[in-house]
């Protein structure tokens, strides 16, 4: 048994897909599929039950999985320490980071990080929270930049800094004549919201206590990205809560859409690094912590 064998099961029973398991271990579907039967064949036992569009662990591919899981974490720990006997910032470091964050901080956060730790590429990751969780916890990756609460077993988090909360109007929307929104104000029935999964889009849920009543977010659209709701808004398909770094980053001459903030107390988030309490490269993460903070992206706040 190899750790490459155990990779591939573990990719599948997250992605119960062969295709898209094989994609992101980076060989062929029929490469992963082969491995994959001829270990079934190896342990005598059937790890994943296979039906028409879907598939899914048999119970003792449950329990053979998590064990796996455990394998290629410690597998992991070994070269972390076998780079810890070397310069701790020479050598790649494994980042993720949410979708709501990652176009707003990573221009600012790479040239600083590369300032004080040259030798220390970043190899990014960009996906939603509980998918970086699960990839830290692992070992996939060194750390993750999420949105708080992040409260994960074997996980440490250092807060980098606030951002606050702002509203996408169309140009000629009547709340566009006001210089400040109240959180009451947000139709649900004129809301732009990210989809299931983004946890940006509870956030919002949480800000906005209207939405949290009983069918009032399913009145709202979806939108794909931040991006696709601001062109979304600009058309004047309705209104959206976005974070201020996403909407410093858009035309400032822009004659179909308007940006205003919150009335106090504004609804805010606050941005975390986390890492792993064994991570064996410390001086890593406060050179990473250091540079996010010194390149926080425009339209955030420092601690209080």
């Amino acid at each position: 048994m190899t750790l490459t064998e155990l990779r591939y099961i573990v990719a599948l029973a997250r992605e119960r897909h062969f295709g898209r398991a094989a994609e992101r271990c980076h060989v062929s579907q029929p490469t992963l599929s082969v491995a994959v039967k001829k270990l079934e064949e190896r342990l005598e036992v059937m790890l994943f039950e296979r039906t028409p569009g879907d598939i899914r662990l048999t119970p003792v591919g449950e329990r053979i999985c998590a064990q796996a899981e455990r394998v290629l974490a410690e597998a992991a720990r070994v070269e972390e320490l076998a780079q810890i006997g070397k310069d701790p910032l020479v050598g790649p470091l494994r980042l993720g980071v949410i979708y709501t964050i990652a176009p707003y901080l990573l221009p600012r956060l790479i040239p600083a990080l590369h300032g004080l730790a040259p030798h220390m590429p970043l190899y990014l990751q960009e996906n939603f929270t509980h998918r970086l969780a699960e990839s830290l916890k692992n070992g996939e990756l060194d750390a993750a930049i999420v949105a708080a609460p992040f409260e994960e077993p074997g996980i440490v988090t250092r807060n980098l800094y606030d951002e606050p909360f702002r509203v996408a109007l169309p140009a000629r929307h009547p709340l566009a004549a006001q210089s400040e929104i109240g959180k009451e104000e947000i139709d649900p029935g004129q809301l732009l919201i990210l989809g299931q999964g983004n946890c940006f889009r509870d956030q919002v849920v949480s800000a906005c206590p209207q939405l949290a009543a009983p069918g009032k977010i399913e009145q709202a659209m979806e939108g794909s990205s931040l991006e696709t709701m601001r062109h979304m808004v600009a058309s004047g398909a309705g209104i959206a809560v976005v974070p201020a770094s996403a909407c410093a980053s858009w035309p400032k001459d822009d004659p179909l859409l308007v940006v205003r903030p919150f009335k106090d107390p504004a609804p805010s988030r606050r941005v975390v690094l986390a890492w792993r309490v064994t991570f064996p490269r410390p001086q890593a993460m406060d050179v990473l912590y250091q540079a996010a903070c010194q390149s926080p992206p425009v339209g955030t706040l420092p601690l209080q």
